[in-house]
């Protein structure tokens, strides 16, 4: 799909951007491949791995998701967006209020305008699974941008682009990561850990490259796709890491969760489950041609798709070999 057209990552040099612009370059001939973001150094950085001269369709594009006349400008010719710019980092986004939601709101809206004055094809986010009912900051305005992205395909009008979600839990070895902080405490030989029932959801940065690619194919407007992923208890995880050092219960941070949700009960009603992931689909119309072409049941009325209650688990040698592949 992705052959002889032109793709545009935003955040693109973040850890989901480099990986994403590993594999497209890896797996398919694109006509332009465009690495929209704001820092000049990340950029210089990220140029000397993917060359103009190995990667002549590569190229490099200063702007911010908040300037709308940049997005019209870069957007111009492009196919397909991938939307991975955001503001993430809780503590700082609830210090930083207003610059979240600049970034994350207001910045996704101008994603929708300019994609649509454009005539872009297709626009994929990547949504969070704090954007499931939210208690941060970050996650509240996630739950935005993903209500802006979803309801965009009404807004579109009698143009053609369409708009879809994907939604993920933690990425291993991704910045901000607990596991890459745990790597580095086991050095001082004490971890910290917030509350030891905590878990959380698993991804790497390959499958989630890797299936936002999926469903850039799949898509057709509206739907929040959602990854079957393992969970993992924060305790295991430290003790997989760091099975000699000592550990120190600090406490839950403030806008965090005991357990995260990538499905919440009240959407239970508009979910639909595949194979290997679900698809919570959009309040209006949703395309029957889609779903007859795909197996699939609707979830349980009480379902919820849980952290806590999962019942896939990352086992420990698979973790070991993830965090070997991150060191390798």
């Amino acid at each position: 799909m992705l052959n002889d057209k032109t793709i545009l990552i935003t955040g693109g040099t973040g850890s989901f951007g480099k990986k994403c612009t590993e594999i497209i370059l890896k797996s398919y001939k694109p006509k332009k491949l465009i690495i929209f973001s704001r820092d000049e150094l990340k950029q210089f950085e990220m140029s000397q791995v993917f060359t103009d001269d190995k990667y002549p369709c590569i190229r490099y594009f200063i702007g911010d998701v908040r300037d709308k006349e940049r997005l019209h400008r870069a957007f111009s010719g492009v196919d397909y967006v991938i939307h991975a710019a955001a503001l993430k980092q809780i503590p700082s986004t609830e210090y930083n209020p207003f610059e979240a939601i600049k970034t994350n709101i207001i910045g996704t809206s101008n994603i929708i305008n300019a994609a649509i004055d454009q005539n872009i094809k297709k626009v994929i986010a990547l949504s969070t699974d704090k954007a499931a009912n939210p208690v941060n900051l970050y996650g509240a305005t996630k739950l935005c941008a993903d209500k802006l992205f979803v309801n965009g395909n009404v807004y579109v009008s009698q143009h053609t682009t369409q708009f879809s979600v994907v939604r993920y839990g933690n990425v291993i070895g991704s910045r901000g990561s607990v596991i890459p902080l745990f790597m580095q405490k086991k050095q001082e030989g004490v971890i910290p850990i917030t509350d030891p029932r905590m878990t959380r959801f698993w991804i790497t940065l390959e499958q989630g490259s890797e299936f936002v690619l999926k469903c850039l194919n799949l898509m057709i407007g509206g739907e929040i796709f959602v990854p079957k992923l393992p969970s993992m208890n924060i305790m295991d995880l430290a003790k997989t890491i760091c099975p000699e050092c000592r550990y120190e219960v600090i406490g839950i941070r403030p806008g965090e969760k005991l357990h995260e949700v990538l499905v919440s009960s009240d959407n239970a009603r508009s979910t639909i489950e595949f194979e290997d992931y679900y698809i919570i689909k959009p309040k209006y119309k949703f395309s029957n041609k889609y779903c007859n072409e795909n197996h699939f049941k609707p979830v349980s009325e009480d379902f919820e798709y849980n952290s806590k209650t999962n019942k896939w688990l990352l086992s420990k040698n698979e973790l070991i070999k993830y965090i070997a592949d991150l060191e390798g």
